[in-house]
C-alpha cells in the first residue's frame, strides 16, 4: 500500500514475552475516553488454576462482559485447553463491530484457531472487507499464517503505544480526507 493509504489492518507481531494483552487493553481504553468508536475484544490476565490457565476475553466497552475461553481438561492433561465454544461465544462482539460500524475494531489476537481458518476468522474477514479499522496482535509462530490471511495488507506493528497511536492516526486522517 502506498503510504497515501495506510493499512487498514495493523498487527501487533510478538514473541510471547511480555504479550501484548495490557497494551492493546490500555489503548482500547485510552480511545474509548477520546470519544471513538471502539468495539472489541481484549485478553485479561491468565489466572493459573489447578487444571491448567484460565483465559477470558473481556468486551472493551463493557468491562463486565466476558467470556471464559479455556476448558478444564484434568489435572494430567498437558493439550491446548482453548475453549472453541467459548470462542464462538465472544466472536458475537466481533460481529456486532462489523454490523454497527465501528470505528476500531480490535480482535484478541490471531492465533492456532484462526491460523487453521476457524475461531474468529470469519468476524476479522467481516470487519476487513467493510474497511473497519483492525487491530490484533499476532505471536510469531503465527505470523507467515497471518500475512496469508490478510494477503499482505496488514501492517506489522512493535509492541509499543507510539506504534499503535501513529497507525490509528493515518486510519482517522484517512476517514478525514474521505469525507
Amino acid at each position: 500500500m502506498s503510504s497515501a493509504q495506510p493499512a487498514r489492518i495493523a498487527a501487533i507481531v510478538h514473541d510471547g514475552n511480555g504479550e501484548p494483552d495490557g497494551l492493546l487493553a490500555a489503548f482500547a481504553a485510552r480511545q474509548l475516553a477520546a470519544g471513538h468508536r471502539v468495539r472489541g475484544l481484549v485478553h485479561l490476565p491468565h489466572a493459573p488454576t489447578a487444571t491448567g490457565k484460565r483465559m477470558v476475553l473481556m468486551d472493551v466497552t463493557d468491562p463486565q462482559s466476558r467470556y471464559p475461553i479455556s476448558q478444564a481438561l484434568g489435572a494430567a492433561a498437558c493439550g491446548c485447553n482453548l475453549d472453541p465454544r467459548g470462542i464462538a461465544d465472544a466472536s458475537v462482539v466481533l460481529r456486532r463491530a462489523a454490523q454497527e460500524p465501528a470505528a476500531l475494531a480490535i480482535a484478541n489476537r490471531f492465533g492456532t484457531l484462526e491460523s487453521q481458518g476457524g475461531g474468529m476468522a470469519d468476524e476479522l474477514l467481516a470487519l476487513m472487507l467493510a474497511g473497519i479499522p483492525l487491530l490484533t496482535a499476532v505471536k510469531l509462530p503465527y505470523l507467515e499464517a497471518w500475512r496469508a490471511f490478510t494477503g499482505g495488507m496488514a501492517v506489522e506493528l512493535p509492541a509499543t503505544d507510539a506504534a499503535l497511536q501513529h497507525w490509528w492516526d493515518g486510519c482517522r486522517q484517512q476517514d478525514q480526507e474521505a469525507t
